[in-house]
């Protein structure tokens, strides 16, 4: 994150964001919107109706080559070979040690041509890793500057964009994507519309041009104003996402962590492929993880937050709180947060404690998504 606003980078659609008096703040070295009204009347909108997010910080990198498969296969931890077009799918990229150097989406467009979409703060980082370990030969282009990226989130989605594509959005099952013909959505030279979200509720992941972006935006807050369409910030991101369960790099995963740990051990197929961290992922799932990432629910008023203190029922440190918030929709704190890998605290209904540094506040492992949808 840059500390200083001339340092930042922007979004196409920065300008739309301070025509709507959004406030701004710096997230992943841009400047973004993290509210427009307040995080909760856009966190409630996603969840009863839609909203609309400017997610076009995030990293887009496309890999080409006959060989793009092997490549991919070498990269991240889950099965690319499974994938046909049309398909996405949820992975992290490893260390050798197993530590996660980023969790993305991993798209094949063709038998040759796969998309990684990768988190804003590391996509330097990332495609430095991709070409350092670029054994195959493939071509590796970052396409983030020309790309953007919306989320339209919510019960609503489909119903609001729907009148603008001929591809039935009803038929585009969860982490699946259609490409639009040019022209014919919008009038737009070329969109990707992609069933994924990070909300917990149905939506669509809109890629398109750069220079077309604005023009998207505003026909969808347009078209959604009497589905009760609001335009959403980070802010109602963060505690969706949480709520939802979701991890955060940076946060609930990092170099320091583990997909076992982070219980991401379902992205991970050992036997799949020789993949980068695979010996050590293998050994770690044969002893068990050390810790365990959990998730919690606040039985007093109160707000877990990052680094906040763990405690077991005895005072003891244990661990330290990567996410927490206040859910909209519980109205209780929520969080996360990783504990030693002992049912005494990992067990949902185990009781424990958070440091807040003013008091301590009793909470209750679950199981998350914290907020369930239908």
């Amino acid at each position: 994150m840059a500390d200083a606003s001339n340092t930042l980078q922007t979004t196409p659609l920065h300008a739309a964001h301070e025509a709507l008096g959004a406030r701004m703040m710096a997230f992943g070295g841009f400047d973004m919107p993290v509210q427009y009204t307040s995080i909760i009347e856009e966190h409630k909108a996603v969840r009863t109706a839609a909203g609309l997010f400017d997610i076009s910080h995030m990293g887009e990198v496309m890999v080409r080559g006959p060989q793009a498969l092997d490549y991919v296969q070498d990269l991240v931890t889950n099965d690319a070979e499974r994938l046909y077009d049309g398909r996405a799918m949820y992975t992290v990229m490893c260390q050798p040690d197993g530590g996660i150097v980023d969790d993305l989406i991993v798209y094949r467009l063709d038998a040759d041509t796969y998309m990684l979409v990768i988190n804003a703060a590391n996509i330097e980082k990332d495609v430095a890793w991709m070409r350092t370990h670029n054994v195959f030969g493939v071509t590796i282009e970052d396409v983030s500057a020309e790309t953007a990226l919306l989320a339209l989130q919510g019960p609503e989605a489909f119903a609001i964009a729907q009148p603008f594509t001929d591809i039935d959005l009803n038929e585009l099952s969860f982490y699946h994507f259609e490409e639009a013909a040019a022209g014919s959505f919008m009038g737009c030279d070329r969109v990707i519309l992609s069933h994924t979200g990070y909300t917990g509720e149905q939506g669509l992941e809109i890629y398109c041009a750069a220079e077309e972006a604005e023009h998207v935006w505003t026909t969808l807050l347009e078209a959604g104003a009497d589905h009760g369409l609001k335009p959403a910030g980070l802010g109602a991101r963060d505690t969706l996402r949480l709520e939802a369960g979701y991890c955060l790099y940076g946060n609930d995963i990092t170099t320091q962590t583990n997909p076992y740990e982070a219980g991401l051990g379902w992205v991970v197929k050992l036997d799949a492929s020789d993949f980068i961290g695979r010996d050590a992922l293998r050994s770690i799932k044969e002893t068990g993880p050390a810790r365990k990432l959990v998730g919690f629910i606040a039985q007093e008023r109160g707000i877990p937050r990052h680094g906040h203190d763990i405690l077991a029922p005895n005072g003891s440190v244990i661990g330290t709180v990567t996410s927490g918030t206040q859910s909209p929709m519980l109205e209780q704190g929520i969080g996360l947060g990783y504990v030693p890998n002992e049912p005494t605290y990992t067990e949902p209904g185990q009781s424990l404690t958070i440091d807040t540094g003013r008091r301590t506040l009793d909470v209750v492992v679950t199981t998350p998504p914290f907020h369930k949808t239908s």
